[in-house]
C-alpha cells in the first residue's frame, strides 16, 4: 500500500457501536491470589519480567465477546490456529511511566490503538472500538499499577497483541480472533555504549538485506516483518554492532535503523540545519509514534529546518567527509531516542560525531519527551490511566 498522506492524519479510529461489541463495562476480573515477586530496577532485562495480570478479548461467532483482566497464564490454543500458520497476527508496544506525583500515564495511547486497528484491518482481523479498548487497557493497569518502576530509567512496557485463532488449515480470513494485551517492567531495550540514560549504537549497512520494499507490509506492525530480520541481526552481532541499518534501492535509500525509525541532523548543502527522516509515502517505513512525536516537537520550536525525505548512503557518506553531519539517531517506544555513533559500510566503520558534538539534539529531545511522559510537564500527549 503507498500512502498519498501521512498515515496518522485522517486516520481511521473506530469508535462507533455498530463496528463493535467490545464493551469495557462488561470486563470480567479475575484477580491473582499470589503476586509475583518484583525485580530490582538493576536486574531489569528488557522483555524478560511480566506483571501479575493479562487482559484478553475473544472475537467468535462474529462478535466480542466479554473480555477478562485474568491472572498471567499460557494460553490453550490448538495448534492449528493460523495465526501460529499463516501469521496473521499483530502487535504494539507502548509504555507507562510513574509520575513526579505518583500518577501513572500513557504517552499518546490513541495513535497506537489506531495504527493497531490500521494492521488489524490489513489482515483481515476483527475490527474493534478504541476508545474501548483503551479503557479495558487502563483498567488492567490500574490494577498492575504497582508494576510500574519508579525510576526515569525504566518503566512498564506493555504489548497489545491480536492474533487469529481458527483452528484449522488453510488461508483465509479469520472467523475468531484474540486480542490480548501483557505487561512487564524493562529497563533500555539495547546493550550500548554509555551513560545509564544516553547510550549509543553501532549499525551495520549492507545493501544485499532488505527489511521492506515498496507494495510490501514494511509500514504495518505485524509480526511478519520481524521474523526475517533476526539472522540479519546476527550477522550485524557477529560484526560488533548492535542493529542494521535498512538500505533500500540501488541507490542505498537509508530507510530504518533495526526497529528504530532513522534521523540525521546536519548542514545541509543550502547551509541549513536540518533534521531529516524518511517519508511515509513509499510504504516502506513504519510510523512510529516517537518519530511523530520528534517531528512534531521540532517543528513546534521552528529553529531549524524539518524535512521528510530519503537520504542515500553516498549522500550521507558526502555529508560525513565534508563534515556536515551533527548528529544521527535511531526513535522507537523501546529504545526512545538512541544516538547513533557509528556505522560499518563496507566493513569500514564509518565515525558518526553524534557523541563527539555532545548530541545535543538528541539529549533534547529524549529529555523533553521524557518530560512529557513522566509529567514533569503538563501536555496533552500525556495520559492519565485513572482518567
Amino acid at each position: 500500500m503507498l500512502y498519498r498522506t501521512h498515515p496518522f492524519k485522517n486516520l481511521i479510529f473506530y469508535s462507533k457501536s455498530f463496528l463493535s461489541t467490545l464493551r469495557s463495562s462488561d470486563v470480567i476480573i479475575k484477580r491473582s491470589e499470589n503476586g509475583k515477586a518484583k525485580p530490582q530496577i538493576d536486574e531489569l532485562v528488557f522483555g524478560k519480567f511480566f506483571s501479575d495480570h493479562m487482559l484478553v478479548c475473544d472475537f467468535n461467532e462474529d462478535k466480542w465477546q466479554k473480555p477478562e483482566i485474568l491472572p498471567f497464564q499460557d494460553f490453550n490454543l490448538s495448534p492449528a490456529v493460523t495465526s501460529l500458520h499463516y501469521a496473521i497476527q499483530c502487535f504494539e508496544g507502548m509504555k507507562a511511566y510513574k509520575t513526579v506525583d505518583n500518577d501513572v500515564r500513557l504517552f499518546r495511547p490513541h495513535l497506537n490503538i489506531a495504527r493497531m486497528q490500521r494492521t488489524a484491518d490489513k489482515l483481515t482481523l476483527p475490527e474493534f472500538d478504541a476508545n474501548e479498548f483503551l479503557e479495558l487497557l487502563k483498567q488492567f493497569l490500574r490494577i498492575d499499577s504497582d508494576w510500574v518502576p519508579d525510576s526515569r530509567a525504566a518503566s512498564l512496557y506493555i504489548r497489545p497483541t491480536f492474533i487469529s485463532t481458527d483452528p484449522v488449515i488453510g488461508v483465509k480470513p479469520p472467523s475468531s480472533a484474540r486480542l490480548f494485551v501483557i505487561a512487564g517492567p524493562v529497563g533500555p531495550y539495547y546493550e550500548q555504549k554509555g551513560t545509564e540514560l544516553f547510550k549509543s549504537v553501532r549499525l551495520m549497512a549492507d545493501p544485499q538485506y532488505v527489511r521492506a520494499w515498496e507494495g510490501g507490509i514494511g509500514a504495518f506492525k505485524a509480526g511478519g516483518n520481524y521474523a526475517p530480520t533476526l539472522s540479519i541481526q546476527k550477522v550485524a552481532a557477529s560484526k560488533g554492532c548492535q542493529q542494521v541499518l535498512w538500505l533500500y534501492g540501488s541507490d542505498r535509500q537509508m530507510t530504518e535503523a533495526g526497529t528504530m525509525n532513522f534521523f540525521v541532523y546536519w548542514m545541509n548543502e543550502d547551509g541549513e540545519k536540518e533534521l531529516i527522516t524518511a517519508p511515509l509515502e513509499s510504504g516502506l517505513i513504519l510510523p512510529g509514534i516517537t518519530r511523530q512525536s520528534v517531528l512534531d516537537l521540532a517543528r513546534e520550536w521552528g529553529e531549524f529546518k524539518v524535512t521528510e525525505r530519503m537520504v542515500t548512503m553516498p549522500e550521507f557518506m558526502k555529508a560525513i567527509e565534508e563534515k556536515r553531519v551533527i548528529e544521527a539517531f535511531g526513535s522507537g517506544t523501546a529504545c526512545m531516542i538512541c544516538p547513533i555513533d557509528s556505522i560499518l559500510y563496507n566493513e569500514e566503520i564509518v565515525d558518526v560525531p553524534t557523541m563527539t558534538t555532545g548530541a545535543e539534539l538528541s539529549k533534547r529531545l529524549f529529555s523533553e519527551i521524557t518530560a512529557i511522559q513522566t509529567g514533569q510537564v503538563d501536555h496533552p500527549w500525556s495520559m492519565s490511566i485513572y482518567s
